[in-house]
Protein backbone atom coordinates (compact mmCIF):
# COMPACT_ATOMS: atom_id res chain seq x y z
CA UNK A 1 0.00 0.00 0.00
CA UNK A 2 2.49 2.44 1.03
CA UNK A 3 4.87 1.77 -1.99
CA UNK A 4 1.71 2.47 -4.01
CA UNK A 5 1.05 5.98 -2.39
CA UNK A 6 4.65 6.56 -3.04
CA UNK A 7 4.57 5.94 -6.82
CA UNK A 8 1.16 8.00 -6.50
CA UNK A 9 2.97 11.21 -5.36
CA UNK A 10 6.09 10.75 -7.99
CA UNK A 11 3.60 10.68 -10.74
CA UNK A 12 1.86 13.68 -9.38
CA UNK A 13 5.19 15.60 -9.13
CA UNK A 14 6.13 14.56 -12.49
CA UNK A 15 2.66 15.78 -13.97
CA UNK A 16 3.65 19.25 -12.55
CA UNK A 17 6.89 19.18 -13.80
CA UNK A 18 6.54 17.95 -17.12
CA UNK A 19 4.55 21.51 -17.88
CA UNK A 20 7.48 23.40 -16.37
CA UNK A 21 9.85 21.00 -18.88
CA UNK A 22 7.68 22.42 -21.91
CA UNK A 23 8.17 25.78 -21.34
CA UNK A 24 11.76 25.62 -21.20
CA UNK A 25 11.79 22.89 -24.42
CA UNK A 26 8.97 22.59 -26.06
CA UNK A 27 6.23 19.93 -26.64
CA UNK A 28 8.65 18.01 -28.85
CA UNK A 29 11.49 18.55 -26.54
CA UNK A 30 10.14 16.33 -23.51
CA UNK A 31 8.67 12.82 -23.91
CA UNK A 32 7.19 10.32 -21.61
CA UNK A 33 6.52 7.56 -24.55
CA UNK A 34 7.05 4.22 -23.51
CA UNK A 35 9.73 3.31 -26.63
CA UNK A 36 11.53 6.66 -26.04
CA UNK A 37 12.00 6.04 -22.15
CA UNK A 38 13.13 2.39 -22.54
CA UNK A 39 15.50 3.59 -25.35
CA UNK A 40 17.23 5.72 -22.98
CA UNK A 41 17.24 3.58 -20.15
CA UNK A 42 19.90 1.12 -21.26
CA UNK A 43 23.51 1.41 -23.04
CA UNK A 44 25.05 -1.87 -24.81
CA UNK A 45 26.14 -3.52 -21.34
CA UNK A 46 24.27 -6.60 -19.85
CA UNK A 47 22.72 -4.57 -16.86
CA UNK A 48 18.46 -4.58 -17.89
CA UNK A 49 16.72 -1.32 -18.80
CA UNK A 50 15.92 0.96 -15.96
CA UNK A 51 13.73 3.83 -17.91
CA UNK A 52 13.48 7.38 -16.90
CA UNK A 53 10.12 8.84 -16.25
CA UNK A 54 10.92 11.75 -18.35
CA UNK A 55 13.10 12.32 -21.32
CA UNK A 56 14.00 16.08 -22.24
CA UNK A 57 16.11 16.91 -25.44
CA UNK A 58 17.56 20.38 -24.69
CA UNK A 59 18.85 22.16 -27.43
CA UNK A 60 21.40 24.94 -25.44
CA UNK A 61 23.21 25.55 -21.81
CA UNK A 62 20.45 27.67 -21.21
CA UNK A 63 17.51 25.09 -21.52
CA UNK A 64 20.16 22.47 -19.64
CA UNK A 65 20.46 24.73 -16.50
CA UNK A 66 16.70 25.44 -16.58
CA UNK A 67 15.77 22.17 -16.55
CA UNK A 68 18.43 21.59 -14.22
CA UNK A 69 16.97 24.02 -11.79
CA UNK A 70 13.46 22.41 -11.93
CA UNK A 71 14.69 18.99 -11.19
CA UNK A 72 16.53 20.67 -7.93
CA UNK A 73 13.57 22.25 -6.95
CA UNK A 74 11.67 19.25 -7.17
CA UNK A 75 14.26 16.58 -5.89
CA UNK A 76 14.17 14.57 -9.05
CA UNK A 77 17.18 12.49 -10.36
CA UNK A 78 19.03 13.56 -13.72
CA UNK A 79 20.92 11.01 -16.06
CA UNK A 80 22.40 12.40 -19.13
CA UNK A 81 22.76 10.70 -22.02
CA UNK A 82 25.09 10.72 -25.23
CA UNK A 83 25.13 8.11 -27.79
CA UNK A 84 24.31 4.79 -25.56
CA UNK A 85 27.43 3.01 -26.50
CA UNK A 86 28.42 2.38 -22.74
CA UNK A 87 29.50 -0.84 -21.25
CA UNK A 88 28.64 0.03 -17.74
CA UNK A 89 25.41 0.62 -17.20
CA UNK A 90 26.15 4.37 -16.57
CA UNK A 91 22.53 5.85 -17.94
CA UNK A 92 20.25 3.47 -16.29
CA UNK A 93 17.92 5.52 -14.33
CA UNK A 94 17.80 3.62 -10.97
CA UNK A 95 15.32 5.84 -9.21
CA UNK A 96 13.28 7.16 -12.08
CA UNK A 97 13.65 10.59 -12.66
CA UNK A 98 14.63 13.08 -16.14
CA UNK A 99 16.99 11.32 -18.93
CA UNK A 100 18.79 14.67 -20.46
CA UNK A 101 19.18 13.39 -24.23
CA UNK A 102 21.51 15.76 -25.66
CA UNK A 103 21.62 14.72 -29.08
CA UNK A 104 20.40 17.75 -30.32
CA UNK A 105 23.18 19.94 -28.98
CA UNK A 106 25.51 19.09 -31.79
CA UNK A 107 27.32 22.15 -33.04
CA UNK A 108 31.21 22.28 -33.52
CA UNK A 109 31.98 25.76 -32.07
CA UNK A 110 35.36 27.51 -31.58
CA UNK A 111 37.61 25.28 -34.07
CA UNK A 112 41.34 27.45 -33.48
CA UNK A 113 43.48 25.22 -36.30
CA UNK A 114 46.54 27.30 -35.35
CA UNK A 115 46.23 26.32 -31.77
CA UNK A 116 44.93 22.49 -32.34
CA UNK A 117 41.99 23.11 -30.21
CA UNK A 118 38.28 22.88 -30.90
CA UNK A 119 35.26 23.16 -28.73
CA UNK A 120 31.81 20.86 -29.17
CA UNK A 121 28.70 20.00 -27.83
CA UNK A 122 27.79 17.08 -26.49
CA UNK A 123 25.54 15.77 -29.89
CA UNK A 124 28.73 16.00 -31.75
CA UNK A 125 30.12 12.24 -31.82
CA UNK A 126 33.93 11.16 -32.67
CA UNK A 127 33.31 10.40 -36.10
CA UNK A 128 31.50 13.44 -36.48
CA UNK A 129 33.70 15.84 -35.49
CA UNK A 130 36.62 14.03 -37.45
CA UNK A 131 34.73 14.23 -40.64
CA UNK A 132 33.89 18.24 -39.83
CA UNK A 133 38.06 18.19 -39.44
CA UNK A 134 38.38 16.68 -42.91
CA UNK A 135 39.67 19.34 -44.92
CA UNK A 136 41.63 20.96 -42.05
CA UNK A 137 44.74 18.58 -42.06
CA UNK A 138 43.64 18.11 -38.07
CA UNK A 139 41.92 15.17 -36.18
CA UNK A 140 41.14 14.05 -32.99
CA UNK A 141 42.75 10.84 -32.63
CA UNK A 142 40.90 9.04 -29.32
CA UNK A 143 38.96 6.22 -30.84
CA UNK A 144 36.75 4.00 -28.28
CA UNK A 145 35.06 2.36 -31.30
CA UNK A 146 31.59 3.01 -30.87
CA UNK A 147 30.60 6.65 -32.83
CA UNK A 148 30.35 8.14 -29.13
CA UNK A 149 29.78 11.09 -27.77
CA UNK A 150 32.79 13.10 -26.92
CA UNK A 151 31.35 14.57 -24.21
CA UNK A 152 30.35 10.93 -23.28
CA UNK A 153 33.54 9.77 -23.76
CA UNK A 154 35.03 12.48 -21.45
CA UNK A 155 32.38 11.46 -18.84
CA UNK A 156 33.73 8.16 -18.62
CA UNK A 157 37.60 8.91 -19.37
CA UNK A 158 37.57 6.90 -22.58
CA UNK A 159 40.15 6.46 -24.85
CA UNK A 160 41.00 3.02 -27.26
CA UNK A 161 43.22 1.80 -30.15
CA UNK A 162 45.21 4.75 -30.69
CA UNK A 163 46.00 5.83 -26.92
CA UNK A 164 49.66 4.55 -26.69
CA UNK A 165 50.29 7.37 -28.85
CA UNK A 166 47.90 10.25 -28.02
CA UNK A 167 46.85 9.33 -24.65
CA UNK A 168 42.86 8.99 -23.29
CA UNK A 169 40.44 11.61 -22.95
CA UNK A 170 41.80 12.54 -19.58
CA UNK A 171 45.19 13.82 -21.28
CA UNK A 172 43.05 16.02 -24.76
CA UNK A 173 40.71 17.70 -22.51
CA UNK A 174 41.36 21.69 -21.89
CA UNK A 175 38.79 22.38 -20.75
CA UNK A 176 34.35 21.86 -19.47
CA UNK A 177 31.47 23.51 -19.40
CA UNK A 178 29.27 21.28 -16.88
CA UNK A 179 25.88 22.03 -15.43
CA UNK A 180 25.92 21.29 -11.89
CA UNK A 181 23.04 19.78 -9.43
CA UNK A 182 21.40 22.85 -8.69
CA UNK A 183 21.45 24.40 -12.70
CA UNK A 184 24.61 26.46 -12.22
CA UNK A 185 26.99 26.73 -14.91
CA UNK A 186 30.83 25.73 -14.28
CA UNK A 187 34.10 26.43 -16.71
CA UNK A 188 36.09 24.14 -15.02
CA UNK A 189 39.28 26.14 -16.92
CA UNK A 190 37.41 29.20 -16.63
CA UNK A 191 35.32 30.05 -18.75
CA UNK A 192 36.75 30.46 -22.79
CA UNK A 193 40.31 29.61 -21.44
CA UNK A 194 42.38 26.46 -23.50
CA UNK A 195 46.24 27.43 -22.87
CA UNK A 196 47.81 23.92 -23.60
CA UNK A 197 48.84 23.70 -20.10
CA UNK A 198 48.40 25.59 -16.71
CA UNK A 199 49.10 25.26 -13.13
CA UNK A 200 46.25 27.03 -11.88
CA UNK A 201 44.63 26.19 -8.80
CA UNK A 202 43.25 22.42 -8.44
CA UNK A 203 42.26 20.52 -11.67
CA UNK A 204 38.69 20.22 -11.64
CA UNK A 205 38.76 19.67 -15.65
CA UNK A 206 39.67 16.12 -14.66
CA UNK A 207 37.10 16.02 -11.97
CA UNK A 208 34.92 15.70 -14.45
CA UNK A 209 36.49 13.36 -16.96
CA UNK A 210 35.61 10.31 -15.64
CA UNK A 211 32.92 11.03 -12.82
CA UNK A 212 30.56 9.35 -15.26
CA UNK A 213 27.36 11.92 -15.20
CA UNK A 214 27.74 11.71 -10.98
CA UNK A 215 29.14 15.22 -10.59
CA UNK A 216 27.00 17.85 -13.34
CA UNK A 217 26.17 17.61 -16.66
CA UNK A 218 29.03 17.97 -19.82
CA UNK A 219 27.49 20.53 -21.98
CA UNK A 220 30.55 21.49 -23.74
CA UNK A 221 34.57 20.18 -23.98
CA UNK A 222 37.54 21.79 -25.56
CA UNK A 223 39.60 18.96 -27.03
CA UNK A 224 43.43 18.81 -27.93
CA UNK A 225 43.56 17.91 -31.46
CA UNK A 226 46.54 16.35 -33.57
CA UNK A 227 48.38 16.96 -37.14
CA UNK A 228 47.19 13.93 -39.24
CA UNK A 229 50.60 12.19 -39.81
CA UNK A 230 52.26 12.25 -43.49
CA UNK A 231 52.00 8.56 -43.82
CA UNK A 232 50.35 5.56 -41.74
CA UNK A 233 50.52 2.06 -42.01
CA UNK A 234 49.43 -1.35 -40.64
CA UNK A 235 50.46 -4.59 -40.23
CA UNK A 236 49.26 -7.88 -38.87
CA UNK A 237 51.72 -9.86 -37.51
CA UNK A 238 50.90 -13.93 -36.35
CA UNK A 239 53.00 -15.59 -33.15
CA UNK A 240 53.25 -19.17 -31.95
CA UNK A 241 52.17 -18.31 -28.30
CA UNK A 242 50.54 -15.59 -26.10
CA UNK A 243 53.52 -15.23 -24.24
CA UNK A 244 55.63 -14.47 -27.43
CA UNK A 245 52.54 -11.76 -28.81
CA UNK A 246 52.63 -9.96 -25.30
CA UNK A 247 56.61 -9.82 -25.03
CA UNK A 248 56.89 -8.84 -28.32
CA UNK A 249 54.62 -5.51 -27.36
CA UNK A 250 56.47 -4.90 -24.45
CA UNK A 251 59.78 -4.36 -25.95
CA UNK A 252 58.62 -2.51 -28.52
CA UNK A 253 57.48 0.33 -26.20
CA UNK A 254 60.80 -0.63 -24.38
CA UNK A 255 62.58 0.57 -27.66
CA UNK A 256 61.12 3.96 -27.72
CA UNK A 257 58.78 2.96 -30.81
CA UNK A 258 56.09 5.61 -31.00
CA UNK A 259 53.79 3.35 -32.09
CA UNK A 260 50.20 4.52 -32.90
CA UNK A 261 48.20 1.69 -32.65
CA UNK A 262 49.29 -2.08 -31.01
CA UNK A 263 45.93 -4.20 -30.33
CA UNK A 264 46.40 -8.08 -29.24
CA UNK A 265 43.55 -10.59 -30.48
CA UNK A 266 43.91 -14.54 -29.44
CA UNK A 267 43.31 -17.10 -31.18
CA UNK A 268 39.50 -17.58 -30.27
CA UNK A 269 39.30 -13.96 -31.08
CA UNK A 270 40.95 -13.67 -34.10
CA UNK A 271 38.79 -17.19 -35.06
CA UNK A 272 35.72 -15.10 -34.64
CA UNK A 273 36.41 -11.88 -36.45
CA UNK A 274 37.63 -14.22 -39.28
CA UNK A 275 34.24 -15.92 -39.78
CA UNK A 276 32.24 -12.16 -39.41
CA UNK A 277 34.20 -10.23 -41.43
CA UNK A 278 35.00 -12.84 -44.08
CA UNK A 279 39.12 -12.79 -43.63
CA UNK A 280 41.28 -15.21 -43.81
CA UNK A 281 43.98 -14.69 -40.82
CA UNK A 282 46.02 -17.03 -39.14
CA UNK A 283 44.51 -18.44 -36.25
CA UNK A 284 47.42 -17.77 -33.35
CA UNK A 285 47.94 -15.12 -30.87
CA UNK A 286 48.06 -12.06 -33.01
CA UNK A 287 49.03 -8.31 -32.91
CA UNK A 288 47.21 -5.41 -35.00
CA UNK A 289 49.90 -2.73 -35.01
CA UNK A 290 49.55 0.77 -36.91
CA UNK A 291 52.72 3.54 -37.72
CA UNK A 292 52.24 7.11 -37.70
CA UNK A 293 55.18 9.30 -38.84
CA UNK A 294 57.27 10.89 -41.59
CA UNK A 295 58.34 8.02 -44.99
CA UNK A 296 61.96 8.58 -42.71
CA UNK A 297 60.60 7.46 -39.17
CA UNK A 298 58.74 4.77 -40.12
CA UNK A 299 61.18 3.07 -41.89
CA UNK A 300 63.12 3.25 -38.77
CA UNK A 301 60.06 2.31 -36.62
CA UNK A 302 59.14 -0.97 -39.07
CA UNK A 303 62.52 -2.55 -39.39
CA UNK A 304 63.30 -2.04 -35.07
CA UNK A 305 59.53 -3.52 -34.59
CA UNK A 306 60.26 -6.32 -36.85
CA UNK A 307 63.63 -7.15 -35.49
CA UNK A 308 61.48 -7.15 -32.04
CA UNK A 309 58.90 -9.48 -33.43
CA UNK A 310 60.59 -11.88 -35.65
CA UNK A 311 63.03 -12.29 -32.51
CA UNK A 312 60.01 -13.63 -30.48
CA UNK A 313 58.88 -15.90 -33.46
CA UNK A 314 56.45 -14.03 -35.16
CA UNK A 315 55.29 -14.25 -39.03
CA UNK A 316 56.11 -11.89 -41.38
CA UNK A 317 54.01 -8.75 -41.27
CA UNK A 318 51.12 -8.26 -43.38
CA UNK A 319 50.59 -5.11 -44.95
CA UNK A 320 48.03 -2.88 -45.41
CA UNK A 321 48.85 0.74 -46.89
CA UNK A 322 45.94 1.94 -48.65
CA UNK A 323 43.54 3.52 -46.67
CA UNK A 324 40.86 0.85 -47.88
CA UNK A 325 42.75 -1.98 -46.18
CA UNK A 326 43.68 -0.46 -43.63
CA UNK A 327 40.38 0.59 -43.07
CA UNK A 328 39.25 -3.13 -43.35
CA UNK A 329 42.05 -4.24 -40.92
CA UNK A 330 40.47 -1.86 -38.13
CA UNK A 331 36.90 -2.49 -38.81
CA UNK A 332 37.82 -5.90 -38.08
CA UNK A 333 39.11 -5.11 -34.76
CA UNK A 334 36.10 -2.42 -34.13
CA UNK A 335 33.66 -5.42 -34.77
CA UNK A 336 35.14 -7.40 -32.30
CA UNK A 337 32.09 -7.10 -29.64
CA UNK A 338 29.61 -8.27 -32.97
CA UNK A 339 32.14 -10.64 -33.61
CA UNK A 340 32.10 -12.21 -30.10
CA UNK A 341 28.22 -12.13 -30.28
CA UNK A 342 28.14 -13.92 -33.45
CA UNK A 343 29.77 -16.52 -31.74
CA UNK A 344 26.83 -17.82 -29.78
CA UNK A 345 23.50 -16.30 -31.68
CA UNK A 346 21.24 -15.41 -29.42
CA UNK A 347 23.05 -14.46 -26.01
CA UNK A 348 24.60 -11.63 -24.27
CA UNK A 349 28.32 -10.09 -24.33
CA UNK A 350 30.02 -8.77 -21.55
CA UNK A 351 33.30 -6.73 -21.53
CA UNK A 352 35.72 -6.88 -18.87
CA UNK A 353 37.93 -4.02 -19.00
CA UNK A 354 41.28 -4.20 -16.32
CA UNK A 355 44.92 -2.61 -17.01
CA UNK A 356 47.71 -3.73 -15.58
CA UNK A 357 51.60 -2.22 -15.84
CA UNK A 358 53.11 -3.58 -19.61
CA UNK A 359 55.51 -5.55 -17.80
CA UNK A 360 52.90 -7.59 -16.09
CA UNK A 361 50.34 -8.41 -19.17
CA UNK A 362 52.39 -11.63 -20.11
CA UNK A 363 51.87 -12.88 -16.84
CA UNK A 364 47.65 -11.80 -16.47
CA UNK A 365 46.48 -12.53 -20.19
CA UNK A 366 47.92 -15.95 -19.90
CA UNK A 367 46.37 -16.77 -16.07
CA UNK A 368 43.31 -15.32 -17.42
CA UNK A 369 43.07 -17.61 -20.26
CA UNK A 370 43.62 -20.98 -18.26
CA UNK A 371 40.94 -19.48 -16.21
CA UNK A 372 38.45 -19.20 -19.24
CA UNK A 373 39.56 -22.71 -20.36
CA UNK A 374 39.31 -23.99 -17.20
CA UNK A 375 35.50 -23.12 -15.99
CA UNK A 376 34.60 -23.62 -20.23
CA UNK A 377 33.90 -19.64 -20.44
CA UNK A 378 33.21 -18.35 -23.99
CA UNK A 379 35.78 -15.35 -23.90
CA UNK A 380 37.72 -14.36 -26.69
CA UNK A 381 40.37 -11.84 -25.40
CA UNK A 382 41.50 -8.41 -27.46
CA UNK A 383 43.35 -5.83 -26.04
CA UNK A 384 45.34 -2.32 -26.47
CA UNK A 385 48.26 -4.40 -25.08
CA UNK A 386 50.19 -0.88 -25.46
CA UNK A 387 48.70 0.41 -22.56
CA UNK A 388 48.28 -2.95 -20.60
CA UNK A 389 44.60 -2.68 -20.68
CA UNK A 390 42.83 -5.80 -22.72
CA UNK A 391 38.91 -6.99 -22.93
CA UNK A 392 37.66 -10.07 -22.24
CA UNK A 393 34.89 -10.30 -24.47
CA UNK A 394 32.25 -12.95 -22.92
CA UNK A 395 29.62 -14.29 -24.60
CA UNK A 396 26.96 -15.58 -22.30
CA UNK A 397 23.00 -16.68 -22.04
CA UNK A 398 21.73 -14.39 -19.33
CA UNK A 399 18.94 -17.15 -19.16
CA UNK A 400 21.27 -19.49 -17.07
CA UNK A 401 22.00 -18.92 -14.02
CA UNK A 402 24.71 -21.41 -13.83
CA UNK A 403 26.87 -19.20 -16.29
CA UNK A 404 26.02 -16.47 -14.98
CA UNK A 405 27.47 -17.26 -11.77
CA UNK A 406 30.59 -18.58 -13.81
CA UNK A 407 31.24 -15.95 -15.31
CA UNK A 408 30.48 -13.51 -12.29
CA UNK A 409 33.16 -15.18 -10.13
CA UNK A 410 35.35 -14.71 -12.85
CA UNK A 411 35.15 -11.33 -13.85
CA UNK A 412 35.65 -10.67 -10.21
CA UNK A 413 38.62 -12.97 -9.85
CA UNK A 414 40.14 -11.31 -12.76
CA UNK A 415 39.80 -7.47 -11.54
CA UNK A 416 41.29 -8.94 -8.12
CA UNK A 417 44.44 -10.45 -10.82
CA UNK A 418 44.62 -6.96 -12.17
CA UNK A 419 44.69 -5.29 -8.48
CA UNK A 420 47.22 -7.41 -7.06
CA UNK A 421 49.50 -6.40 -9.93
CA UNK A 422 49.09 -2.87 -9.03
CA UNK A 423 46.38 -2.47 -11.77
CA UNK A 424 42.88 -1.23 -11.72
CA UNK A 425 39.76 -3.08 -12.10
CA UNK A 426 38.49 -0.90 -15.55
CA UNK A 427 41.26 1.15 -17.90
CA UNK A 428 38.38 2.91 -20.22
CA UNK A 429 35.04 1.51 -19.66
CA UNK A 430 34.37 2.91 -15.96
CA UNK A 431 33.06 1.81 -13.08
CA UNK A 432 28.91 2.44 -13.89
CA UNK A 433 26.89 -0.11 -11.56
CA UNK A 434 28.89 -3.46 -11.79
CA UNK A 435 32.48 -1.80 -10.00
CA UNK A 436 31.61 -0.16 -6.99
CA UNK A 437 32.27 -2.63 -4.93
CA UNK A 438 36.17 -3.21 -6.69
CA UNK A 439 36.23 0.95 -6.58
CA UNK A 440 36.48 0.47 -2.93
CA UNK A 441 38.90 -2.13 -3.10
CA UNK A 442 41.04 -0.17 -5.55
CA UNK A 443 40.99 3.24 -4.15
CA UNK A 444 40.68 2.19 -0.32
CA UNK A 445 38.20 3.36 1.80
CA UNK A 446 39.69 6.25 2.57
CA UNK A 447 39.79 7.43 -1.02
CA UNK A 448 36.51 6.44 -1.15
CA UNK A 449 35.54 8.85 1.27
CA UNK A 450 37.09 11.98 -0.18
CA UNK A 451 35.17 11.60 -3.27
CA UNK A 452 31.80 11.15 -1.03
CA UNK A 453 32.87 14.35 0.06
CA UNK A 454 33.54 16.18 -3.45
CA UNK A 455 30.52 14.48 -4.57
CA UNK A 456 28.13 15.69 -1.41
CA UNK A 457 29.48 19.22 -2.02
CA UNK A 458 28.66 19.50 -5.88
CA UNK A 459 25.63 17.28 -5.42
CA UNK A 460 24.29 17.33 -2.05
CA UNK A 461 20.80 15.81 -2.40
CA UNK A 462 22.32 13.16 -4.51
CA UNK A 463 19.89 14.01 -7.78
CA UNK A 464 23.33 13.52 -10.31
CA UNK A 465 22.42 9.80 -11.63
CA UNK A 466 22.29 8.13 -8.32
CA UNK A 467 23.35 5.14 -7.51
CA UNK A 468 26.73 5.19 -10.11
CA UNK A 469 30.13 4.91 -9.59
CA UNK A 470 30.46 5.17 -5.26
Amino acid sequence: KKKKKIINLRAGAVERVLSAFRSVSGDEGVSVGSAVREQHGRDESVHRCQPPDVVVFPRSVEEVSALAKICHHHQLPMIPFGTGTGLEGGVGALKGGVCFSLRKMDQVLDLHQEDFDVTVEPGVTRKGLNSYLRDTGLWFPVDPGADASLCGMAATSASGTNAVRYGTMRENVLNLEVVLADGTVLHTAGKGRRPRKTSAGYNLTNLFVGSEGTLGIITKATLRLFGIPESMVSAVCSFPSVQSAVDSTVQILQAGVPIARIEFLDDVMINACNRFNNLSYAVTPTLFLEFHGSSKSMEEQVSITEEITRDNGGSDFAWAEDEETRGRLWKARHDAWYAALALRPGCKAYSTDVCVPISRLPQIIVETKEDLIRNNITGPIAGHVGDGNFHCLIVLDPNDPDEVQRVHSFTERLARRALAMDGTCTGEHGIGLGKRALLREEVGPLAIEVMQGLKATLDPKNLMNPGKVL
